[in-house]
């Protein structure tokens, strides 16, 4: 299911906002996924982040109205993050991808960071302009 590999890259990507080294993936932490199509799907989305992090998370930044990056919750920039490279890099329209990110946060985060991460989200996307299908 979609939903497991997202839920499993947004913990890499949680992961790597702490950790700096270099990334090297283990099979096993993979082995929650049983579809190999969703294993794929996730690691593809950890390594786009991991190469696009910069460009992401200056994107974030711009649209942070009274916030600073440093401050964020890590779950819930881990959470924009991961919608972000998904959106803008995998090509998944952007509508599935904020219901699915906006649900992910409703269990790994704060009552109120759901409507903050919706928030920023559509503020990118409106400067993207990026249309209903996608990129």
């Amino acid at each position: 299911m979609r939903r497991q590999a997202r839920e499993l890259a947004f913990k890499l990507i949680f992961e790597r906002l702490f950790v700096k080294n270099s990334y090297t993936f283990d099979e096993e932490f993979f082995s929650s996924l049983k579809d190999e199509e969703d294993i794929e799907f996730s690691k593809k989305m950890v390594e786009t982040f991991i190469n696009n992090r910069q460009t992401l998370e200056d994107l974030i930044s711009k649209h942070l109205h009274g916030y600073e990056l440093k401050r964020l919750y890590k779950v819930d920039l881990a959470l924009m993050l991961m919608a972000l490279t998904e959106i803008i890099y995998i090509g998944t329209p952007f509508q599935i991808v904020i219901n699915e990110v906006v649900e992910i946060a409703k269990s790994y985060s704060t009552d109120k960071s759901s409507k903050f991460i919706n928030g920023v989200l559509s503020s990118v996307i409106k400067e993207l302009n990026l249309s209903q299908e996608g990129k």
